[in-house]
């Protein structure tokens, strides 16, 4: 009971700037936590403590590896996924955790964590190695925090119709709040030199393809993926009005230099309703530096804004009071905040659950419940609208 009380008194003293209806208290669920998902009976304890807590997002993973964490017809069709994941009794896993999300007032939001690439062992790299774009030297494979993985060529056409056959999907088929994409939906900047994307840029522009860092090779790529993410959100809309379009990117510097993706124009153009920025720094310092950046006080202008905070790995723990800073440096500064990820939270974690809980229930002690709000049919953006080299208004926060 002591340190319970220690736990909730530090935490108030120095509390947070009132938020809005639409703060953002999320946490992702990974693969991490199949074991939690898989079972009808944590779901209902996850999501219990969640409300209880305060929290009022869940951002499910249902792509991940090349395979989808739900019955896909979409998967099925294209001959990419020989096994369906089920719960412990045979039950859709996502359908369960939305109902009983729902049940306490939560938003779930299907994340489709992978994005755009899989690993090369996985059936959809093996049966479409068309769909895999490479490097200027051939090579088709990167390090990522998964491993070894290739890409899809999000400039093709039959890559964009499969990735938006596969959020229609989840979107028509369950009772999903909105979809997220996370830093995974873009391209490294060493890759595009695939056939078909060198000759569809020397097409357009007349010139030969340059090097991976030549600021208008960027700029075109950028664009290209920029146009696409308009395309699948425009589609999610018309399937359903008003599904919220998330977004969890990387900070702006590294996802438009070095993955192509410029997540400010999509803020600009409308296409994102939210934005979560990645942000796992230790140092708090380094932590802050990130979330006074221009980028992020314009965009909290526009849509609700958070900053994605590490709650903890399996091999790298993390204590509450470094959440806990963290959370309240993100809350003085008017920004919600979604946790990586959910079994780190209090279970595998270095402090006892009843001590990490206490901790988060001080950082959230009323609800801030979020609300389904009118929305306006979404306009693909008029060809002025899309940044170019030229054009002041897309000016980047640093230079290439």
């Amino acid at each position: 009971m002591i340190t319970l009380t220690a736990v909730l008194l530090l935490s108030n003293l120095t509390p947070g700037v009132a938020q809005s209806r639409q703060e953002i208290r999320g946490v992702w669920m990974t693969t991490n936590d199949l074991d939690v998902l898989k079972d009808r009976a944590k779901v209902d304890d996850a999501v219990t403590q969640l409300g209880r807590l305060n929290f009022n997002s869940i951002y499910p993973v249902v792509w991940n590896s090349g395979y989808v964490m739900y019955p896909s017809a979409v998967a099925q069709r294209q001959g990419i996924q020989p096994f369906v994941y089920k719960g412990a009794d045979g039950h859709d896993i996502l359908a369960d955790l939305i109902s009983k999300a729902h049940q306490r007032g939560l938003f779930v939001m299907p994340w489709f964590e992978f994005g755009l690439m899989a690993p090369e062992t996985s059936e959809l790299a093996l049966n479409h190695p068309e769909w895999i774009t490479q490097r200027r030297d051939g090579s088709q494979t990167s390090i990522s925090g998964a491993g070894e993985v290739v890409w899809l060529n999000p400039f093709r056409p039959d890559v964009q119709k499969f990735m938006t056959d596969l959020v229609l999907e989840v979107v028509a088929q369950y009772d999903v709040d909105g979809i997220q994409f996370d830093d995974n939906m873009s391209l490294p900047r060493e890759f595009g030199y695939d056939r078909y994307t060198t000759a569809l840029y020397t097409k357009e522009t007349k010139k030969a393809v340059p090097g991976p860092t030549d600021p208008e090779w960027i700029r075109w790529r950028a664009n290209k993926l920029t146009a696409f993410m308009a395309q699948l959100k425009k589609a999610v809309r018309d399937q359903k009005s008003y599904a919220i379009f998330s977004i969890s990117p990387n900070y702006y510097d590294l996802a438009y230099k070095y993955h192509l993706q410029d997540w400010l124009a999509w803020v600009r153009q409308g296409i994102a309703d939210e934005l979560i920025v990645q942000v796992y720094r230790p140092n708090l310092q380094s932590f802050i530096s990130q979330l006074s950046r221009p980028e992020i006080k314009e965009t909290q202008q526009k849509i609700p804004t958070g900053i994605g905070i590490l709650t903890g790995l399996r091999t790298n723990p993390v204590g509450i009071a470094q959440i806990q800073e963290q959370v309240r440096a993100a809350q003085d500064r008017g920004l919600g905040v979604s946790f990586f990820y959910y079994e780190s939270l209090w279970k595998a974690a270095p402090e006892a659950m009843d001590y990490r809980q206490a901790g988060f229930q001080a950082l959230f002690p009323s609800p801030a419940l979020r609300s389904i709000t009118t929305v306006q049919p979404f306009e693909l953006p008029k060809p002025e609208s899309i940044p170019t080299l030229e054009n002041s208004q897309f000016s980047l926060p640093g230079s290439l």
